[in-house]
């Protein structure tokens, strides 16, 4: 399970390595793009990760919060997950033919079910690596009841009633 805090930066370490579709490429040739699921309404975001290390076992990725009026923006790791709660995510692995790898429009797969041009320099998905849970927590006083304190009645504050 990822944790992550609203309106901040996360980081995920996710195990996608053991699952690893595309062998035949050197691993400077792969990015991850995830795609998070809101477990409330369904609402559905794209987004590669800002920064992406991929080590013996797992890979780190880095995600940036984006505020509004700002439209999050894939290709940078851009995210704005709001409101807060639990979300499902899923990994799909990106490959490419050819140095270097370019994560952008028209180079870079925006879904796991987008087909773009077949070039050594265009990433193609190869398949969902794994999937899991990431629950995202208001940040600290966002969430929390506040009451507002009001000056207290000069006279007794008793209602009657009956005889």
């Amino acid at each position: 399970m990822i944790q992550a805090i609203t309106e901040s930066t996360f980081y995920a370490y996710i195990s996608t390595e053991d699952n690893r579709i595309d062998t035949a490429v050197p691993t400077a040739q792969i990015r991850h793009l995830v795609k998070f699921i809101n477990d409330m309404d369904g609402s559905i975001q794209y987004a590669y990760g800002a920064t992406e290390t991929i080590n013996n076992r797992y890979t780190k990725l880095t995600f940036n919060y984006v505020a509004a009026p700002a439209v999050p923006d894939l290709w940078l790791g851009q995210t704005r997950l709001i409101p807060s709660g639990y979300y499902k995510y899923e990994v799909y692995e990106v490959s490419w033919q050819a140095a270097p790898v370019t994560v952008a429009e028209f180079l870079a797969p925006a879904t796991e079910t987008d087909v773009l041009p077949v070039a050594p320099l265009i990433g193609v998905v190869k398949g969902l690596v794994t999937k899991g849970k990431l629950n995202v927590t208001d940040k600290a006083g966002t969430a929390q009841v506040q009451y507002t304190q009001r000056q207290s009645p000069e006279s007794t504050n008793y209602i009657y009633y009956g005889q």
